[in-house]
């Protein structure tokens, strides 16, 4: 009789379907306590996600308040968000180099070229600043177009064409900018009020924040609703209702914050928007999914049938694109286009605040919010310097070693997930 039980159970589990048995797996992980352990084992095999940029950005704040207490103040935060803007919208174009495995060293450049671009079209040739804005951007996109061409036709490597590009771009602007060096754009214009001035009204911005945490609860509920369709585990509902509630509150502190002073800048909420419209792209679309295959193992997206040289291209023109856009940000915050748009700090920031936001320099792993977050903590640690008043040469050497930082945890990161199968 015995037997015949044990017969009967071995029965029972092999007759269930594999959808059966993963419906046994949702029941056990859809609830808060599964969320939370989900989370921590995810952690433990090396997928960190924005945990270390976070933690960092809290420590750097702790620091630097205590060491300054102006540094948290409305006024200092709304600056430091006006100038996380320009730099802001070039990182973005180099994380999805970065996707890939590939770099572009020239963004400075061609941020500087778009600068003087807007200079020369709008004040010098009478341009309205409708078509030279465009046409600034268009000549960016162009530059990446060639880089694009070099490395699919010719096999050249990002790092020798784009090199290669910073100088030649660079040779450009200061020919463009001729003998006096500079441009002054029309001060009290739309273009220089929006890079300096502009603020969103108050009862916008509460309705904003209000309308992203929505969007976020929306979104969580749809990928866990496809994910339970599909026999997977998923995040319970309470789980991605606290969660949104949580950023939603989160949000809304920080916009009354920014409303003691100005308010939240305009231009740094087109920086938001140009992220959100990323990681829509990244991870909603084919072409993002192609970017993420690319960047994992090329060979093996070709063979999967992805079109490789057009996901290539298309990653250099977005990048110089963006870092056109960047530029034009750039003259709109300083009212003119000169000879230093673009050089010193500029590609180091663009660069390093994509990978210590959490971007891997080996590719197939990022995200939009990569550039968000790295310069906030970027402009964070220039912002509290000079509050100090000590010099820009500290300043890279803490840039630096955050950076360095930011490499090892990716590095070792990276081996756990190997280790763990999730690479």
């Amino acid at each position: 009789m015995t037997s015949n039980i044990e017969q009967g159970r071995s029965d029972s589990s092999a007759s269930k379907t594999p959808l059966d048995r993963a419906d046994v797996r949702v029941k056990h992980d859809d609830s808060i306590g599964g969320a939370i352990s989900a989370f921590l084992e995810r952690i433990r095999s090396g997928d960190l996600g924005f945990l270390p940029v976070i933690v960092g950005l809290i420590l750097i704040c702790i620091v630097f308040q205590s060491l300054s207490p102006v540094f948290l103040s409305a006024n200092n935060l709304v600056n430091l968000l006006f100038d996380c803007s320009t730099v802001g919208v070039i990182a973005l174009g180099i994380v999805c180099i970065l996707m890939l495995g590939e770099i572009d060293l020239s963004v400075g450049s061609v941020s500087g070229l778009s600068s003087a671009l807007l200079g020369v079209l709008w004040v010098n040739l009478n341009w309205p600043v409708v078509l030279a804005i465009p046409a600034a951007i268009l000549a960016g996109m162009a530059i990446g177009a060639v880089y694009a061409f070099l490395f699919n036709r010719f096999g050249m490597p990002s790092f020798v064409a784009t090199l290669a590009g910073l100088l030649a771009v660079l040779g450009l602007q200061l020919y463009l900018l001729g003998s006096t060096g500079s441009i002054n754009l029309p001060y009290g214009s739309e273009v220089v009020n929006f890079g300096q001035t502009m603020t969103m009204p108050h009862a916008l911005a509460y309705a904003l924040a209000a309308i992203a945490g929505v969007v976020i609860f929306y979104a969580d509920f749809r990928t866990a609703s496809r994910r339970r369709e599909a026999g997977l585990s998923a995040r319970p509902l309470a789980f991605i209702l606290l969660r949104a509630a949580a950023i939603t509150i989160a949000l809304e502190l920080v916009v009354f914050y920014l409303n003691q002073d100005r308010g939240v800048p305009w231009m740094f909420t087109l920086f938001v928007v140009l992220v959100v419209v990323m990681n829509y792209a990244l991870t909603r679309t084919k072409w993002g999914r192609s970017m993420n295959a690319v960047g994992g193992n090329r060979e093996a997206a070709r063979r999967a049938g992805i079109n490789v040289r057009f996901i290539y291209a298309s990653a250099f023109v977005t990048c110089a694109g963006l870092a056109a856009t960047g530029g034009i940000l750039a003259a709109a915050r300083l009212a003119s286009a000169s000879q230093q748009a673009g050089t010193g700090e500029v590609n180091l920031n663009a660069i390093a605040s994509a990978v210590i936001g959490g971007t891997s320099l080996f590719g197939g792993r990022g995200s939009a919010y990569s550039a968000l977050l790295g310069i906030i903590v970027i402009q964070a640690i220039s912002s509290g310097l000079t509050l100090l008043d000590l010099s820009s040469s500290l300043r890279y050497m803490i840039t630096g070693a955050v950076l360095a930082i930011a490499v090892i945890v990716d590095s070792l990161a990276r081996r756990s997930r190997v280790s763990h199968g999730r690479a």
